[in-house]
């Protein structure tokens, strides 16, 4: 699979580049939230000359980004039609990877943040270089299926500590992984240029792109999975920290909270939250026979009360956990991703009252409910696309 698009640039940016890079970025998001859309529209919206609009948009269509909407329009029906222009969701995809606990998630993204398909890959050995090797092969097959699509790269998204610079997963506990090279590991199995990023970041850019929280100006998400972490983005930068190790909350104090964390202490987010403290409280009460959380969702739709018990306990947990971090971080919009409240209004609602009635309309689930781990790993792709559309760490010239 050849590659189409640059590695990251080493030289330093200068300021006629970075305007550049905006200005693209800006129409190209346009074009994304309002397409089919005339180009005088983009110009109105974006406040950059119809001159400049025109000049990008050609480059787009160049490189088949975008193409024009079949039918013109006539505003009033004088004057000259205007020719609306889309993004082209027909030529290119990114591969979406989410390494989970338990399996694999691979997927094929179109420009728009859709999954056009999809597949889960259990795992048999958890080795890097053995699940790694499997995404990658997995990914591949999603190709081979997928005649006339060409792949712009690859992202890659999982729990625990991610840097992306590196291209490094350099610690998730629960896999037992230090220091993987997975851009590394997976550029020379598929020959496409990889991204990396934690899950919990890789969603608020999904969300902000292609969710609910498009347009808000702070978002913070907190991702309740079997690893349970959050990410805060403010004007559409995600905070990372020093060697990308914010969101990393694992190890707060939970008030009400009563399992024991391996670190010795008791209350601790993910101790309290992880998916598996929740099967296993669904197996001690003979709810399910299993370590899949979607069994207790299943038991809870079918009617028994411990499942739905066990589901609101839950969500009211993550909503304490979703003020918490309100209080220190106070975003405008806060996104969701937990079981319960993906799945049932109840738990929605257990969690919204836990977080409290003044800013419990800020906090809304996951926008991609069916499709959530697939998008992470797509959108940590499709972001570096959006952020630089045309420059190196986006599609080269063809």
């Amino acid at each position: 699979m050849a590659s189409t698009v640059a590695p990251p640039s080493t030289s330093p940016p200068s300021p006629v580049l970075d305007r550049r890079r905006t200005s693209a970025s800006v129409i190209l998001r346009s074009v994304l939230e309002h397409g089919p859309v005339a180009r005088s529209t983009i110009a109105r919206l974006t406040g950059l000359s119809p001159a400049s609009v025109t000049d990008y948009c050609a480059r787009f269509t160049e490189r088949g980004l975008i193409r024009e909407a079949a039918a013109p329009h006539r505003s009033g029906g004088v004057g000259r039609p205007h020719r609306p222009i889309d993004l082209d969701r027909a030529r290119f995809v990114v591969g979406g990877v989410h390494v989970a606990v338990p399996y694999t998630t691979v997927a094929l993204l179109d420009l728009r943040g859709r999954v056009i398909a999809e597949k889960r890959l259990r795992h048999d050995r958890t080795e890097p270089h053995v699940v790694l090797a499997n995404a990658a092969d997995g990914v591949a097959a999603l190709l081979a299926d997928a005649p006339g699509r060409t792949p712009l790269g690859i992202g890659v998204a999982t729990g625990g500590w991610v840097d992306p610079d590196s291209g490094t997963i350099v610690e998730h506990a629960l896999l037992g992984w230090r220091d993987v090279a997975v851009r590394e590991v997976i550029e020379a199995r598929t020959g496409l240029p990889v991204h990396v990023d934690g899950h919990a970041r890789a969603l608020v850019n999904g969300e902000r792109l292609f969710g609910r929280a498009r347009g808000s100006r702070s978002v913070l998400h907190l991702f309740a999975g079997n690893i349970v972490d959050a990410a805060f983005a403010t004007h559409d930068q995600v905070h990372y920290g020093p060697r990308s190790q914010a969101g990393s909350i694992a190890h707060l104090p939970l008030a009400g909270g009563s399992e024991r964390c391996d670190c010795g202490r008791t209350g601790c987010i993910q101790a309290e939250l992880s998916e598996r403290t929740l099967c296993r409280r669904a197996r001690e009460r003979g709810v399910i026979d299993s370590s899949n959380p979607m069994h207790v969702v299943s038991a809870a739709a079918a009617g028994d009360p411990l499942a739905v018990r066990l589901l609101m306990e839950r969500s009211r947990m993550v909503g304490r956990a979703a003020g918490l971090l309100l209080d220190v971080l106070n975003p405008e919009t806060v996104v969701v991703t937990e079981i319960g409240a993906m799945y049932r209004e109840d738990c929605l609602g257990a969690l919204r009252e836990a977080v409290g009635p003044e800013r419990a309309s800020a906090v809304a689930p996951t926008s991609f409910p069916d499709s959530v781990l697939a998008v992470a790993g797509g959108s940590v792709a499709l972001d570096v696309l959006y952020r630089d559309p045309l420059g190196s760490a986006g599609l080269t010239a063809r």
